[in-house]
């Protein structure tokens, strides 16, 4: 069954089989992402749990306007953001302010400087950048989402996550070079 019959059954009949279905199929991929940007076990499969209620309680709501899996993400992103604006009190990580930020020169940021770090350095270069910008990276590169996507996930437009992306691989490269140039003796 698609995504969009199970939810309609589910709509209909209250069957937690068909509920459980939907739990079977995101609940990983939830999990994976909450790892990924919560850094912590304990706390994605906490957070995980805090989704799936999320979901659980305004499915109702979901419109179809988008794929399923998107607005799943869209809860998911939203929630470990906004649970590490809150532990870290980190203001505005995608908010308008983007707008305001310094401007990176024009010139092209290649994904290659990403696409061709190696894991260990990758890492040290995620952990290194504002939570944001790791999330955004992940959602571009990681999840493959397109730039549509990502702007609906965020509710912000296309060319403001176009920036936020140029910025956020600006930083990215800064850090690499920072963390992993060789320095002169």
């Amino acid at each position: 069954m698609k995504d969009s019959e199970v939810i309609h059954s589910y709509l209909e009949t209250q069957a937690s089989r068909c509920f459980g279905l939907l739990y079977d199929r995101y609940s990983a991929k939830i999990f994976s992402k909450c790892i990924s940007l919560l850094k912590d076990e304990v706390m994605a499969q906490d957070a995980t749990q805090e989704i799936f209620t999320k979901i659980f309680l305004n499915l109702s709501r979901f419109g179809e306007k988008s794929k399923f899996s998107t607005w799943v993400y869209s809860i998911t992103y939203n929630y470990c953001i906004d649970f590490l604006r809150r532990k870290k009190k980190q203001k505005d990580i995608f908010s308008d302010e983007m707008e305001k930020a310094p401007d990176v020169p024009d010139e092209e940021i290649s994904d290659k400087v990403l696409l061709e770090m190696n894991l260990v350095q990758l890492k040290v270069v995620l952990d290194n950048i504002p939570p944001g910008d790791q999330a955004i990276l992940l959602m571009k590169y990681q999840d493959d989402m397109s730039i549509r996507d990502i702007a609906e996930t965020l509710d912000k437009t296309e060319s403001a996550v176009k920036m936020k992306i140029k910025r956020a691989k600006a930083k990215a490269q800064q850090v690499r070079e920072e963390k992993f140039t060789e320095q002169p003796i």
